[in-house]
């Protein structure tokens, strides 16, 4: 009978599995990231971050890409992020509760198995038939009992369950993954911002100092008759303005130190040691770029998109088995004694065995909307599955067009610096000589200022845009030993 029992059960769980079966989207069938191919930069000589770069296709990713800046501090600040950043912890453990719902769910694979002990006092009324073969009114009952129950998974609808709730598992783990990526990115980032604000901080210093020195000589010019006061009031306006973009400049970087402090797990009331400047960061020469093929496998949005897809298709099988049939199979057996030392007798045993079959027949379409919304679902997750892979590819392609001009930005930044400081020299020589007015030179002198703060930013672009390239890539997490691979 238990043999028959077994064969009937398995027969029933090898059932079909209704509802979609989930395949992998195809790679998109394109050859390239931009309309003509980027496979190397301009350089600039004797400037940092003004060497050339070079686009290698098809070359890896390493898992710790930032070292490619060779900056120890850069290299400190972003592993101690990765350790102590409550965001990395909570997504782990967001991983972990969704790995549970899996293992869960898989319970009801299994039969349920329930054990029960229970006592009862109770006095059969006089005018009825005594409950005990004993022919006594008051009486008492010792009832251990196992119950089994079963719900075969004929139509699929817990293996579409746990399908489901493991892609939701994987789109965790890419979630993870990518927070891993954007921490890492935006340390990196928040670094080069750094060092971009400190090198603006040094020019902004630079020309307060240059600008105080030309009010103390048109200050003694002024004494002897050489200079009119107007040009003195007018230097000191240029003073004052320049002065005035200091505070602004110093408190960019304290509020970016409290940001890589807090992204570092740590409270910016403590000040952290790692300071960054640009000439300290080395600008990578060598750029991987990944094929077209790989982008969707190697970007974490790209694959929770999948993984949303895979989950949106599972769905749509859990509410179609709502609509069908379900079999549900359950077992008693125990004892009844009226007394503890004869719980295991012959003669106190019952068992009994149920087999039931439920059919939906009514439900005001309740079920049929559900699974018409689950098909919905579905197309609107093959829908953001697609936008997100498009984004994917324009990330890259922006910051391919990003370090191509970059390049050349930063070499035509340099060449305005130079000349700007050639002319703002020869104007101070022809302004000493009476060759030149004093508004000639103040012209000179604010051009040679903007040159400054734009070669400063147009090298910290540099660094960016390269950081920002091996994120759009995905961050080499595959060659990470930190990082869950499945």
């Amino acid at each position: 009978m238990l043999g028959s029992l077994a064969a009937f059960v398995s027969l029933l769980s090898a059932g079909c599995v209704v509802g979609p079966n989930f395949k992998k989207p195809a790679a998109p069938d394109v050859g390239g990231y931009t309309p003509s191919p980027i496979n190397n930069t301009s350089s600039t000589p004797k400037i940092a971050g003004g060497e050339a770069q070079t686009i290698v296709d098809g070359k890896d990713i390493p898992g710790e890409w930032w070292a490619l800046f060779h900056s120890q501090a850069l290299d400190d600040l972003i592993e101690r992020a990765l350790k102590a950043n409550p965001d990395i912890k909570a997504a782990q453990a967001a991983l972990l509760v969704a790995r549970e719902n899996v293992l869960a769910q898989r319970g009801y694979y299994y039969p349920s198995v329930t054990g029960s002990f229970a006592i009862t006092r109770a006095r059969t009324a006089e005018d009825l038939s005594p409950a005990l073969n004993a022919n006594i009114q008051n009486y008492s009952l010792y009832t251990p009992e196992v119950s089994v129950s079963y719900v075969p998974d004929v139509f699929g609808l817990n293996r579409r369950t746990v399908e489901s709730l493991q892609a939701e598992a994987q789109q965790a783990r890419f979630a993870l993954i990518a927070t891993h990526i954007t921490l890492s990115s935006n340390v990196a980032a928040g670094a080069i911002q750094e060092a971009s604000l400190r090198g603006q901080i040094d020019a902004a210093h630079e020309l307060i100092a240059i600008n105080t020195d030309m009010l103390k000589t048109l200050r003694e010019q002024y004494h002897k008759g050489y200079a009119s006061e107007l040009d003195v009031a007018a230097q000191e306006s240029q003073l004052a303005q320049v002065a005035a973009t200091l505070p602004p400049l110093l408190k960019q970087l304290a509020q970016q130190r409290d940001a890589l402090a807090v992204m570092a797990g740590g409270f910016p009331e403590k000040d952290f040691p790692e300071k960054f400047e640009l000439a300290s960061l080395q600008l990578p020469q060598e750029l991987p770029l990944s094929l077209p093929s790989k982008l969707v496998e190697q970007r974490p949005d790209v694959r929770q998109a999948e993984e949303n897809l895979h989950a949106a298709s599972a769905l749509v099988g859990v509410a179609i088995a709502n609509r069908i049939p379900s079999i549900n199979l359950s077992a008693d057996a125990g004892s009844s004694p009226d007394h503890i030392s004869k719980m295991f007798s012959q003669g106190n045993g019952f068992w009994d065995l149920t087999a039931g079959i439920t059919q939906p027949i009514f439900d005001g379409g309740t079920l049929k909307h559900r699974e018409r919304a689950a098909q919905a679902a579905f197309t609107e997750a093959q829908e953001q599955y697609r936008s997100t892979v498009l984004t994917a590819f324009q990330n890259v392609a922006d910051t391919l067009h990003a370090l191509s001009q970059d390049a050349d930005g930063l070499k035509a930044a340099a060449g305005a610096k130079d000349a700007a400081a050639v002319t703002l020299e020869l104007s101070k020589k022809q302004y000493g000589s009476g060759y030149l007015s004093y508004l000639a030179l103040l012209s000179a002198e604010q051009a040679y200022q903007q040159a400054v703060i734009n070669l400063v930013q147009a090298q910290a672009n540099r660094y960016a845009d390269s950081a920002a390239l091996f994120q759009a890539l995905g961050g080499g997490w595959w060659n990470r030993p930190d990082v869950p691979k499945n």
